[in-house]
């Protein structure tokens, strides 16, 4: 028995390192040298579809060669073919034994009508030979589709990755014009402008990583700027990108003013930007009356349907809770993923931000001592001469500062927990999940829910498991509210507190402009403005002052005030502060232009923001249109045919002979499953409006969760009152 697996372990041990070469560099290291001497010298060929996957490979930024990539593609696609091929026979062989019933068998358990059915559907004796060629033909099917399946799937990554990197440039190039026509304003040479573009990719994303290239060609490979520019508007995905870099070599090949040509391309993506928003806002509103005419008045009239047809025809139970539990989720999940990926060119840039390394959030950066130790360490290989290598005094220290970067994180949430939580909401988890369970064991019928297992387990049984349902569900649902309500307090505490920063940073960058056009320099101006009135932003202003006092440097200063806020706009204000203030003491310019990018970024936030106030509205009038019809469902209907199904009847049962009509079948149906059916339902609804409406009014699944906590709040309360 144990023998006739060992071909799937054989199947499993060979596709084992494709499944773990995206996390184990042992195995990618393994299928490189494996797929180079193997495919190596068959991919070089030079043609055309070549040609097209190298330009592939460049727009994804894929860091491989395209020799070792299709190399690489060439041998997944043949170890998973062989891995398909194996299984495949087993498929062959579990098809075979499954619908391997007699005729007989078929026809006494077909109707009478249906008994020619037994000689159609069986699955006749199979000879040697033939079970063979069936076994040999679903491997060959199962492994064939399997290889060309990865296949095609490993190219096809490159271009789903490419589209993903013109979206993000394409959303963060009006920011990273205006940093380069900053930058270009303040004196500084415009190669070195892109260089320091270059070195901000974490604030500027595929855009700066593009230009980046160029800087890299430069700089490493001796060509001129506007040759590098061209490769670099041929090489990227972006056409937006492609266009400006061509217009911005002719500027340089011309000799013409690059700042005039830069501010009228700010000024006109700006107006592209606000195009933009107003066709993603017609989008919206357009997926606005989908949601309501398909995920929200069709499942309710087909669930209206079925209930009616259940209760007085025919039992209609497991037909509703496919539509309910499967149905409903997979269908909002469907909505979301197309909602975001149709609206993601059109949305803008998304406010990501990242909680900062150092864990006590300190004002001023620490140099990586244990790398620069690590890179200067004696090794054995350096005693070339025959002498005795000296013994390593860093060693201790190497290895403590190891150890410190594997447990700081941990220390770090132990330290600051609160602080820790509001910049991963997810880590609230850890203490609503087991807070939620010991409500659900305080609160939970253990003798109820015990009886209801017992009886579920029964052979007789005939709810099924809906009575151990009736008795849990409510504290599953007291236990959800829990979880998503810590997620969701720490995810909007933090949120609105970048957005209160974000709010003043266009007023501090136009009052530091001010001040230092008045001749006061850089320091002096931070001091004017940490004693002034600008909000939650003072509070950091202050602090930022106070590195300075202490002998931080104005770099080391503000890089402290972006760790310690995180917030978008204020990475790229400081990115632009620090470098002008590198450039030249005179920075004004450069700040009214970011002033104007910030305000620009504020006033189409806000503007979206008032917009999309009735898309919310229009979540949350058809859920309670739809919480109100299953309660009317509840509460009216099912009473109603039930005092219908009772007057019929006469005394104690029911007239011989007479038929109550429609409702004859009544008394055989579990009405309270369909009761049950209706609190799941809304549930299942709550929790899916919520996520849409975040996803539609505000951009973000996350936004959603308050919504979902609060109308399956609602749905709970109201069904525990009836």
């Amino acid at each position: 028995m144990v023998v006739g697996y060992l071909p799937a372990v054989l199947a499993t041990v060979v596709c084992l390192p494709v499944l773990l070469s995206p996390v184990s560099s042992t195995a990618s290291v393994l299928l490189d040298r494996v797929s180079l001497s193997l495919f190596g010298r068959y991919v070089t060929v030079q043609s055309s579809r070549r040609r097209r996957q190298e330009e592939a490979l460049r727009a994804a930024f894929v860091g491989q060669s395209h020799r070792l990539y299709a190399s690489k593609t060439l041998l997944m696609a043949a170890l998973v073919g062989v891995s398909g091929s194996i299984f495949g026979v087993y498929v062959a062989a579990l098809v075979v034994q499954t619908f391997a019933i007699p005729a007989s068998t078929l026809r006494e358990t077909l109707p009478g009508a249906l008994g020619f059915l037994s000689t159609v559907t069986a699955v006749p004796d199979l000879s040697v030979f033939e079970l063979f060629g069936l076994l040999l033909v679903s491997g060959a099917t199962f492994g064939t589709a399997s290889a060309v399946g990865t296949y095609a799937v490993r190219w096809q990554y490159l271009d789903q990755r490419a589209r993903a990197r013109r979206v993000e440039i394409d959303a963060t190039l009006p920011q990273t014009i205006a940093f380069v026509y900053a930058l270009s304003r303040s004196g500084m040479p415009f190669q070195v402008v892109l260089a320091t573009l270059a070195e901000n990719q974490r604030v500027y994303g595929e855009a700066a990583r593009e230009f980046g290239v160029a800087v890299r060609d430069v700089r490493g490979f001796g060509a001129d700027l506007p040759t590098a520019l061209q490769r670099m508007a041929e090489r990227t995905p972006s056409q937006r990108l492609e266009d400006f870099t061509e217009n911005l070599t002719s500027v340089l090949a011309s000799g013409q003013s690059v700042s005039a040509f830069l501010r009228d391309q700010y000024d006109r993506l700006q107006s592209e930007s606000e195009a933009q928003q107003e066709q993603y806002l017609e989008l919206l509103a357009t997926f606005a009356e989908i949601y309501v005419t398909v995920l929200v008045a069709g499942p309710l009239f087909f669930i209206t349907i079925l209930v009616v047809i259940g209760l007085v025809m025919q039992d209609t139970i497991p037909l509703l809770r496919l539509v309910s539990y499967v149905g409903l989720p997979l269908a909002s999940a469907a909505f979301v993923v197309y909602v975001d990926s149709v609206t993601e060119s059109l949305r803008g840039p998304v406010d990501d931000t990242e909680p900062a390394d150092d864990a006590e959030g300190d004002t001023l950066s620490t140099p990586d001592v244990a790398g620069d130790v690590a890179d200067v360490a004696p090794t054995a290989s350096a005693a070339t001469d025959g002498g005795v290598v000296a013994d390593d005094g860093w060693q201790a220290n190497r290895e403590r500062l190891a150890v410190y970067d594997r447990v700081s994180s941990v220390t770090a949430l132990l330290a600051r927990p609160v602080r820790t939580m509001l910049d991963r909401p997810s880590y609230t988890l850890a203490v609503t999940v087991p807070a939620g369970l010991l409500w659900v064991a305080l609160t939970l019928d253990v003798a109820a829910a015990t009886e209801a297992v017992r009886a579920a387990a029964s052979p007789r049984a005939d709810g099924g498991w809906s009575g151990v349902a009736a008795v849990v569900d409510g504290p599953l649902v007291e236990l959800s509210l829990v979880a998503m309500l810590g997620v969701t307090v720490a995810y909007e505490v933090q949120k609105r507190q970048i957005d209160a920063i974000e709010r003043e940073i266009p007023d501090f960058l136009d009052r530091m402009a001010s001040v230092n056009e008045a001749g006061v320099t850089v320091v002096k101006s931070l001091e004017r403005l940490a004693r002034s009135d600008l909000g939650p932003l003072s509070v950091e202003l202050g602090r930022t002052w106070r590195d300075i006092r202490w002998g931080a440097s104005v770099r080391e200063s503000f890089r402290g005030f972006e760790r310690r806020v995180r917030a978008p706009m204020v990475s790229r204000a400081v990115t632009l502060i620090t470098n002008a203030v590198a450039a030249s003491g005179e920075i004004s310019p450069v700040l009214r232009i970011a002033a104007s990018e910030a305000q620009n970024s504020r006033r189409l936030l806000r503007e979206r923001k008032q917009e999309m106030v009735i898309y919310l509205a229009v979540i949350y009038i058809s859920f309670f249109v739809f919480l109100g019809i299953v309660v009317a469902l509840t509460l009216a209907f099912i009473p109603a045919v039930e005092a219908a199904s009772q007057s019929a009847a006469v005394g104690d049962g029911q007239v011989q002979g007479v038929s109550t009509g429609v409702f004859s079948g009544l008394s055989n149906v579990d009405t309270g499953a369909y009761e049950l059916l209706f609190f799941h339902t809304a549930s299942i609804q709550a929790v899916c409006s919520g996520l849409i409406a975040g996803q539609l009014g505000e951009g973000r699944v996350l936004d959603g969760l308050k919504h979902a906590v609060f109308l399956l709040a609602v749905s709970y309360a109201l069904f525990a009152f009836l």
